[in-house]
């Protein structure tokens, strides 16, 4: 590990191509064999990452390169970081492990709001970006005018001097070219590793020093046990030596032995048997100690400064499932169970927070978004794991006698024909316009100030408003006056009246009420949401009933019914979707909304008792 070290974060908003870039730095240094059949963005590795097609885990690699003609290699450890602020603690934590960073901003799009989330952490730690515009082959590419935005940006996040004066290439990370000419569209990656190299500063730390690293990234090993991530800052650390734990406070979490140390390369970590100041490592041997933590010698007593987290703004509560189906479909049904995983998700996760509620059985659990909460979820279901989700709620703040709420910069571009009913509908929800310009041929980018409450549960409608087209990205702006009473669901419930098997014969009348959510055969229950009401008020009905049978009226003739296809709602669609007095049950194989009281007479006292309060 003698080789010159470089230390890089590259970050963009969702979706401008980091990954897929990381992806061709692999290939075009040697990490990857010719003839190695390697997953497309294979640093997202997460099951969830490939699916949506985001990062959710920040994740460290390094890739050696040798420049041509030169006389040493160099070891870059590169860093793929989540664009989405709802992982913005991610972010925090990854830029301080790192020297410099890769800013890569899409060609056609620009900077969006999170290019200006994980800008404005890295340029406040003093690091000084190269700035990538990618996806330069898209046809309707404007670079001059991306990296004006680019530089625009830069002032409005107060860059100092040496920050403004950033060397810029121009490429295509799925083609796997950089050039400093805007024009090109061929060639390789060099120019980019050459400016790692020469722009990007060794790390100026002491390797004489006590060993000292700040615990960044936590992650479990079935054999190992808890495995903590960062840089080393000071020293050197070697297998099987005497280490401690310190909390912000320099308080002593734990005292224990390094008993294996890890270096990445390319996608894998290999134990090393010593590491020093500057590289990025992984330790196991501690069974207590968590991200924020100091991992020292013995006799360090002063904890490295841990940068505060952006506070959670979300919270839901996560309660067990206590439908007439509970435990059919899941393995871990129990509060006890739950209350592990979500403490462990804290550990590791400093931007979620998990408190005991007072309902039964139920844990308040606060993040930074809708996107962050609905991850955990899916994955808590995909482990077996059977809830039952609230409503999501804004966090509120009080100062001087004020309440203060939420607010977020919302970016959208839109269709022109359709930016009238996305303006009158954001103006519903308390949003103020801010800035409106044409974005490109026959699009407006509409930018709005709008408080968080006003926003839950918009996302599907505005893709209905839009019809499909439309982009919409959000970013936490700051806390502000409450803004008042904001109209939620226009629409009643379809609420089932009975528990059993739905009947196509039922559901055909039923279905001109409103939006089915469901279909014949499937299993219901008393209390259990099976559509959307065509109108204001909830309305109790019975999908089970049957054609009475006769001697003329024989019941084949039901194979003549033709339903509508339901309405079927994602996890995150459906959280969004309920109203204060319902819920999502979640197990492995089902997403089922509720109310929270199956009973009709319990649902009549709790809504009296509500309004009387």
């Amino acid at each position: 590990m003698s080789a010159p070290l470089r230390n890089v974060a590259i970050i963009a908003h969702v979706d401008h191509g980091k990954t897929t870039l990381v992806d061709q730095l692999f290939r075009q240094s040697g990490t990857f064999r010719e003839n190695q059949r390697v997953e497309e963005r294979a640093m997202d590795s997460n099951e969830l990452e490939q699916e949506r097609g985001i990062t959710i885990l920040a994740k460290p690699t390094s890739v050696e390169w040798k420049p041509e003609g030169g006389q040493h290699s160099y070891r870059i450890n590169i860093v793929d970081t989540p664009g989405h602020a709802d992982f913005g603690a991610e972010v925090e934590r990854i830029l301080s492990m790192v020297d410099g960073v890769i800013l890569l901003v899409d060609a056609a799009e620009g900077p969006m709001p999170q290019t200006k989330f994980v800008t404005g952490k890295a340029l406040g730690l003093g690091l000084k970006p190269i700035v990538v515009v990618n996806k330069i082959d898209r046809s309707d590419a404007r670079a001059s005018e991306v990296l004006d935005e680019v530089f625009d940006l830069f002032v409005n996040l107060e860059a100092n001097d040496e920050q403004l004066d950033f060397p810029v290439l121009y490429a295509s990370g799925r083609s796997g070219y950089a050039s400093e000419d805007p024009e090109a569209r061929e060639g390789d990656l060099l120019p980019l590793f050459n400016l790692i190299v020469s722009h990007v500063p060794a790390p100026d730390l002491d390797p004489d020093g006590d060993f000292a690293m700040l615990a960044t990234l936590l992650d479990r090993d079935a054999f190992l046990g808890r495995i903590l991530t960062g840089r080393i800052e000071s020293g050197r650390l070697e297998t099987g030596m005497p280490i401690r734990a310190l909390d912000v406070n320099g308080k002593v979490v734990e005292v224990g032995r390094a008993t294996k140390v890890f270096a990445y390369n390319g996608l894998d970590r290999e134990p090393v048997l010593h590491a020093k100041a500057g590289d990025i490592v992984a330790v196991a041997g501690l069974t207590d100690a968590t991200v924020s933590n100091t991992l020292a010698a013995p006799h360090v007593t002063t904890p490295i400064h841990a940068s505060p987290i952006d506070p959670p703004t979300l919270s839901m509560t996560f309660a067990v499932n206590d439908s007439p189906y509970a435990g059919r479909e899941g393995s871990k049904v129990q509060s006890r169970v739950i209350r592990e995983r979500l403490e462990r998700e804290a550990e590791g996760n400093v931007a979620i927070r998990v408190t005991e509620s007072s309902g039964k059985d139920a844990f308040e659990v606060a993040g930074r978004g809708e996107l962050q909460l609905g991850v955990l979820i899916e994955t808590m279901r995909r482990e077996g794991f059977e809830l039952s989700i609230s409503r999501p709620r804004v966090l509120y703040r009080e100062e001087n006698g004020q309440k203060l709420e939420p607010y977020e910069t919302v970016v959208v571009d839109v269709d022109d024909e359709f930016s009238g009913t996305v303006v009158e509908k954001m103006a519903q929800r308390k949003a103020e316009m801010t800035e409106m310009r044409p974005s490109g041929v026959g699009k407006t980018r509409l930018i709005f100030l709008a408080p968080s409450r006003g926003l839950i549960g918009y996302h599907g409608e505005f893709l209905s408003d839009t019809r499909g087209t439309g982009i919409m990205n959000r970013l936490f702006d700051s806390y502000g006056p409450h803004k008042g009473k904001i109209s939620g669901r226009q629409n009643g419930v379809l609420i089932s009246m009975e528990q059993g098997e739905a009947m196509a014969y039922a559901l055909n009348t039923i279905e001109e009420r409103g939006v089915l959510f469901v279909g014949p055969g499937e299993k219901l229950y008393q209390g259990m949401i099976i559509g959307e009401n065509a109108k204001p008020e909830d309305l109790e009905v019975n999908p089970l009933k049957s054609k009475q049978l006769t001697n003329f009226r024989a019941s084949g003739k039901d194979e003549g019914i033709r339903l509508t296809p339901p309405r079927k709602m994602t996890l995150e669609q459906a959280i969004a979707y309920i109203g204060d007095d319902e819920i999502v049950e979640v197990t492995p194989e089902s997403i089922r909304l509720r109310k929270v009281h199956l009973d009709p007479h319990e649902r009549k006292r709790a809504k009296r008792s509500s309004q009387d309060s």
